[in-house]
């Protein structure tokens, strides 16, 4: 795993660097987190308690076979109007335009019910027609006898098709890893 570097509004996404699953989600929802996680590294993705700092798409090579972006936090209200269309505009041109894409994990909070952005995102991922595999981060804070009746509750308010993936996940025990590598393992094999 080597970080291989971040790129801006405007910048040039590299090139032939092999097929990319792509991690969307708010700012502060713990992408960076997860991504450790499902890495088993503690800081390759730079995590921080304030959100809107991931402000570039940044790429992380796993084993020189495929790579993780890290795109910015969408809905964060403590920046220029400007820097956060300049963030949406870099979704949405690697969106439609990266043929590296192999699937997009949109992280959620489970403890919250998903926002504006959240589905609207959801509603545009579900319409490209990438492989998508909705995460509901921060599952460790929530009853266990609780989090399917709160997935299913999040996932008929995203109007997500009915077999997009969904895994409940904790960067905190690890719960949901083994199922989301299974999601990215099949969706860079094309199933």
């Amino acid at each position: 795993m080597t970080y291989v570097g971040s790129y801006g509004y405007g910048q040039p996404l590299p090139a032939g660097q092999g097929p990319e699953i792509v991690f969307l989600g708010r700012s502060n929802v713990g992408k960076s987190s997860l991504i450790n996680t499902l890495l088993g590294r503690r800081n390759i993705a730079r995590t921080s308690n304030t959100p809107g700092k991931t402000r570039t798409a940044n790429y992380y090579s796993v084993n020189e076979q495929f790579n993780f972006v890290d795109m910015p936090g969408y809905g964060y209200a403590r920046v220029s109007k400007t820097e956060r269309a300049r963030w949406q505009k870099l979704i949405l041109d690697y969106l439609e335009e990266r043929a590296e894409l192999k699937g997009v994990v949109q992280l959620m909070d489970i403890r919250h019910s998903p926002s504006r952005e959240d589905k609207e995102t959801a509603v545009m991922l579900r319409d490209s027609g990438v492989p998508l595999c909705l995460v509901f981060n921060k599952s460790d804070k929530v009853k266990k006898t609780s989090i399917d009746s709160r997935i299913a509750e999040h996932v008929s308010s995203l109007s997500a098709d009915p077999r997009t993936a969904v895994v409940p996940f904790s960067s905190e025990t690890g719960g949901g890893k083994r199922e989301l590598w299974a999601w990215i393992t099949d969706s860079l094999a094309g199933e």
